[in-house]
């Protein structure tokens, strides 16, 4: 597993990961924040896995069902073919509503002749902390933990149960299935039913895949991408986690291991004004009413983050007993970030929101005075703190500091904001926002630009040279025919680009030296260098980072730069955000600093 060798499966109640073999190595259920009942892929020994072998193998091959998220992975042995279909399911019920329970389904398809397969079924609850007891009933094996909090799982299948348990060689019926549940099902579980629920989850992503709005060019490769955000939203919040997993770390072997499996308001707020611009306005709108329902009240701040249900305190603790991705620990759940004051989230958010009024105005929002008073209470909340230091967009552990990037979200923030008030016909608010917005860019000109470096630096006072900066041409800060614009970008490409990959930065942070390359600053500077006319360059780098990709066409968050092993949480929905973006900019020319319909 050398470049996560592995594909994502979901419905957006949960996710797992399964490996190039067929085996399930990454499994949270009921949900995305859930405790792991399989986590081999963060402890080869003890994690736990839910395997299926083929008795005299010759090969193995492994694909995505078109335009899906549906796995095949057929094996070829020396007594015939078999495939297994992996998924979720997820699709519209007779009353309109999602089915989306938390629970995998494995099909298996004889192909042709008499293969025999081994199941290797082995859950282990509560992040591997408890062995699990095994009960076979009348019509499934029901799994229990032996320690720790009470944990319950169901296996159905139309194979012998002792034979499972046991990993005995099965010889192939022309149709089984298992059907791995955190619910005891209620019905009666054949063939018959999971055939018709493996159609409609087909359908249901067929037709969200026809509905997506991409360019012709690197169609799979964009597809893939959204398919896969798709995935990380949360159905019955509308929430969207950064990634589906925890403590892959960034750098084999250290300790920048963190829990992804939560809602920063920053990489949602992106992710969600994708979807607006790409024709997916439902999910906007289920993630909208996901910020309404946190800022119900006046007085309550917005949070850096939440859990996937609204939750504020996500404290993060080690789990010791798991030795981590190829022994790099620590393994962590929770996380700290939640604690700080990251102030660039406001200029996201309002940026979301206005995006979103713009693609909705053709009907009546019936939610508009509640979004005006949240865009009234987040610009004044700016106004009140932009002046002051934060722990950026980084996360960074040491002392606040004044972050350039952050002040140009603030920008941002206030701009849109203004906007915003224009569009709701408060043409006097809308005067005052634009006022104290050409303030924050006068105090970041004079301020965030270094003379002896050429460029803007990562906060106020440094030398440090910042990849986030890069955004100013995203968000129309300055122009990109501007002497400073131009000259950043030239410098941030000379000291942070390497082998075709960007840094976040260099300097030595609180966990030592950056070694590998943030996959979405990459994008930036493609982005970057295509804006101010260096298009070759901006393509080759473009291919290196499509070098880079999994053979399903799925990233992380970091690569490394020598020998483009993916590294970090997988998947990362930061980078495939990029990549759409990426390609919507070089392929259609699209303006990103325009909220669709707004104009110039």
């Amino acid at each position: 597993m050398k470049n996560y060798d592995y594909a994502i499966i979901g419905n957006c109640t949960s996710s797992a990961l399964i490996s190039s073999d067929c085996s399930i190595d990454w499994l949270c259920l009921p949900f995305f924040d859930s405790p792991s009942v399989f986590a081999k892929i963060l402890d080869e020994k003890i994690g736990g896995y839910f395997g299926i072998d083929a008795v005299d193998l010759i090969r193995i091959e492994q694909n995505y069902i078109k335009d899906t998220p549906i796995l095949k992975t057929a094996f070829f042995t020396e007594h015939g073919i078999f495939e297994v279909r992996d998924y979720m399911p997820r699709f519209l019920t007779a009353y309109q509503e999602y089915y989306c329970p938390p629970e995998i389904h494995r099909e298996i398809r004889l192909v042709a002749g008499n293969p025999k397969m081994i199941v290797r079924f082995n859950p282990k609850p509560n992040y591997a902390a408890s062995e699990s007891e095994f009960t076979a009933e009348n019509n499934h094996i029901k799994v229990t933990s032996k320690k720790g909090e009470y944990a319950s799982f169901y296996l159905y299948s139309n194979l012998d149960y002792n034979s499972i348990l046991k990993s005995e060689p099965i010889e192939i019926p022309e149709n089984a299935f298992f059907l791995f549940s955190y619910h005891e099902k209620l019905d009666n579980i054949e063939n018959d039913r999971i055939n018709i629920e493996y159609q409609k989850t087909k359908t249901y992503w067929l037709d969200w895949s026809f509905k997506t709005r991409i360019p012709s060019k690197y169609k799979e490769k964009v597809l893939r991408s959204a398919i896969t955000l798709k995935l990380m939203t949360y159905q019955r919040s509308g929430a969207v986690v950064a990634a589906p997993t925890t403590s892959l770390p960034e750098i084999i072997g250290k300790d920048r291991n963190w829990d992804y499996r939560y809602c920063w308001i920053r990489d949602s707020s992106m992710i969600v004004d994708l979807y607006n611009r790409i024709g997916h306005t439902r999910s906007a709108k289920r993630y909208m009413n996901f910020v309404l329902n946190r800022r119900m009240l006046k007085h309550e701040n917005i949070s850096v983050m939440y859990g996937i249900n609204g939750e504020r305190l996500l404290t993060e603790k080690v789990l010791d007993h798991l030795s981590g991705y190829e022994n790099s620990r620590p393994v962590r759940i929770g996380n700290d970030a939640y604690k700080q004051m990251q102030n660039d989230i406001y200029g996201q958010l309002i940026e979301a929101i206005y995006t979103y009024l713009l693609v909705q105005r053709k009907d009546k929002i019936a939610t508009e005075e509640e979004i005006w008073t949240i865009v009234r209470d987040l610009a004044n909340t700016v106004i009140k703190i932009w002046k002051e230091p934060d722990n950026g967009i980084w996360e960074r552990r040491g002392e606040p500091k004044h972050y350039v990037h952050s002040k140009v979200m603030s920008w941002v923030a206030m701009d849109r904001a203004a906007k915003i008030a224009r569009f709701v016909g408060k043409p006097e608010i809308a005067s005052k926002w634009t006022k104290i917005a050409t303030e924050i860019k006068q105090d970041i000109v004079n301020k965030g630009w270094n003379e002896q470096r050429k460029s803007f630096v990562m906060y106020y006072g440094g030398e440090e040279l910042d990849a986030a900066n890069l955004l100013m041409l995203h968000y129309g800060f300055l122009d990109k025919d501007d002497p400073k614009v131009i000259s950043m970008v030239k410098q941030t490409y000379k000291e942070l680009t390497k082998n075709d990959f960007t840094f976040r930065y260099i300097a030595d942070d609180e966990f030592g030296v950056v070694k590998n390359s943030f996959i979405i600053c990459t994008f930036w500077m493609i982005n970057a260098l295509y804006l101010i006319g260096e298009e070759e360059k901006s393509r080759k780098m473009l291919n290196t980072v499509f070098s880079c990709m999994n053979k399903f066409g799925l990233l992380s968050e970091d690569v490394e730069i020598d020998t483009k092993r993916l590294t970090g949480n997988f998947p990362q929905g930061y980078s495939h955000l990029a990549l759409i973006q990426t390609i919507l900019l070089l392929e259609t020319n699209y303006n990103w600093s325009n909220a669709p319909g707004a104009g110039n």
